[in-house]
C-alpha cells in the first residue's frame, strides 16, 4: 500500500545525512510520496539560510523529494512547539500517513511516553510553570516536570523536536505514524571530518573556507563551492536595536529584556557575542537568536496574533509523481493551495517583507518571491 511520508526540514544546507534519510524512507516505503515542509530564508534557531528557498527546493526535488511546501516564516522561526504545531498541521492537510524525523535516540518509546504525559496529565503545565517561576529556561522546566512526573529526561535537540512533533500528533488525534531515524552525526560536533556531518559542521567549514565536497551531494556542492557567506545581518540588526524605541513589541522580547539588549548592544562586536551578552539562565542561546531575528525582521506580537491559523498551503516545487498526487487530493484539501504569490494572506505579506530583507543583506531573491511558480522537475530527465 502506498504511503505518504512527511519530512519537516530546513536543509541549511542539504547534506549527506538528509540524503540518507530520504533513501531510508524509499527503502522502507516502496513507491511512497515524500513531502517536505521546508523553512525558507531563516531557520528555527533564527539563523540565516545559506541557500535561498528556491535553490533548496530544487536540491530537494533532485534528491528524491516529490513535493516541497513552505513552512512560513511566522511559524518557522518560533519555539519548537510552534514550529512543530504548524509544520505537522500542514503535512496533515496533505494527508501524510507517516512523519519521518531524525533523533539522537533510536528507541522512540521514551519520547512517546513523555509526549503522552504532556498532553494528558493536567499536572504537567502546573509543574512546568512552577519551575519557570524559579527562573530557569523552558527546556529546563520541561525536563524537570517530566522527571518529576514520569522519570524521563530529554535533552538532545532533535529528541526535543521529536517530542514536539509527537505532542501535536497526540493532541490533535492525527492519523499519522512515525518513523524515526537515529542520527549518524552529532549536532554539537563541528570538527568531525566524516562524510556524514551536521549542517552546523558544514556551515562552520564554509565560513573557514574548508572543503565540503565529500559531505554534500554534487548539486549542493556546485551551489556552495564559491558561495560568499558574508552578510550584513549583524550591522543592520545593531542599527535596528539602536533606533527602535520599543523592542518589546516584537515577538519573544519579554518585559525587561529590552533594557538588557540596549545595554549590551554597543559592547558586542558580533551576533554570537551579542547573544552571549544577553543570555541568562532563563533564556537559551537559541531563544535569544530567534528573538533578535524577530527584531531584525520587525515581526511584532500584533502581527503574530493575525497568523494563529493556517491560511494556505504554498507549493514551492514538485516532481511528476508529486504533481499527480496533488491532482488526486486537491478537491479534498480545505485550505487554498497557492502556486504563486498572493497579497491576500497576512502570513504571505510578511513572507515578502522577510524575503526583501534577506535579499538586502545576503542574496537578492526579491523578484523570485513574487514571480516564481513552483519548480517542476520532470522524472527521468537527463
Amino acid at each position: 500500500m502506498r504511503k505518504v511520508v512527511g519530512i519537516v526540514c530546513e536543509y541549511n544546507p542539504f547534506h549527506n545525512g538528509h540524503l540518507y534519510q530520504i533513501n531510508k524512507v524509499k527503502k522502507k516505503y516502496k513507491d511512497s510520496i515524500i513531502i517536505a515542509c521546508l523553512s525558507g530564508t531563516f531557520t528555527q534557531r533564527g539563523e540565516l539560510s545559506v541557500l535561498n528557498k528556491w535553490d533548496k527546493t530544487k536540491i530537494a526535488l533532485e534528491n528524491g523529494i516529490d513535493i516541497v511546501i513552505e513552512l512560513p516564516y511566522v511559524y518557522s522561526t518560533q519555539s519548537s512547539d510552534i514550529f512543530a504545531k504548524y509544520s505537522v498541521s500542514l503535512l496533515n492537510k496533505l494527508y501524510v500517513d507517516v512523519l519521518c524525523f531524525g533523533s539522537e535516540t533510536e528507541n522512540i518509546d521514551k519520547i512517546k511516553e513523555a509526549a503522552k504525559y504532556q498532553v494528558n496529565d493536567i499536572n504537567f503545565d502546573i509543574i512546568t510553570k512552577k519551575y519557570l517561576s524559579e527562573g530557569v529556561s523552558y527546556p529546563t522546566a520541561l525536563n524537570k516536570a517530566l522527571e518529576e512526573l514520569c522519570g524521563i529526561t530529554i535533552t538532545e535537540p532533535n529528541d526535543l523536536l521529536a517530542l514536539s512533533y509527537l505532542k501535536e500528533i497526540y493532541r490533535n488525534g492525527y492519523f499519522m505514524d512515525i518513523y524515526n531515524i537515529k542520527r549518524t552525526s552529532n549536532y554539537h560536533d563541528l570538527d568531525s571530518n566524516a562524510k556524514v556531518v551536521s549542517a552546523s559542521n558544514i556551515r562552520t567549514r564554509l565560513l573557514e573556507k574548508k572543503n565540503i565536497k565529500d559531505k554534500v551531494p554534487n548539486n549542493v556542492y556546485e551551489l556552495l563551492k564559491d558561495k560568499n557567506m558574508e552578510s550584513k545581518y549583524f550591522e543592520y540588526l545593531k542599527y535596528k536595536i539602536l533606533t527602535e524605541d520599543n523592542l518589546e513589541k516584537f515577538v519573544d522580547v519579554d518585559e525587561g529584556l529590552s533594557t538588557r539588549i540596549k545595554k549590551v548592544i554597543n559592547k558586542s562586536n558580533s551576533l554570537d557575542e551579542l547573544i552571549k551578552n544577553i543570555k541568562t539562565k532563563r533564556y537559551t542561546y537559541n531563544k535569544i537568536s530567534r528573538m533578535l531575528n524577530h527584531i531584525f525582521c520587525s515581526f511584532t506580537k500584533e502581527e503574530n496574533k493575525k497568523v494563529k491559523y493556517l491560511e494556505y498551503i504554498r507549493i514551492l516545487g514538485f516532481t511528476d509523481k508529486g504533481k499527480n498526487y496533488l491532482n488526486e487530493i486537491k478537491s479534498e484539501i480545505n485550505l487554498p493551495i497557492l502556486n504563486k504569490y498572493n497579497t491576500k494572506y497576512d502570513a504571505l505579506k510578511i513572507e515578502k517583507r522577510i524575503t526583501d530583507l534577506y535579499s538586502f543583506i545576503y542574496e537578492d531573491i526579491s523578484k523570485k518571491e513574487i514571480q516564481n511558480i513552483p519548480i517542476y522537475i520532470k522524472e527521468n530527465q537527463d
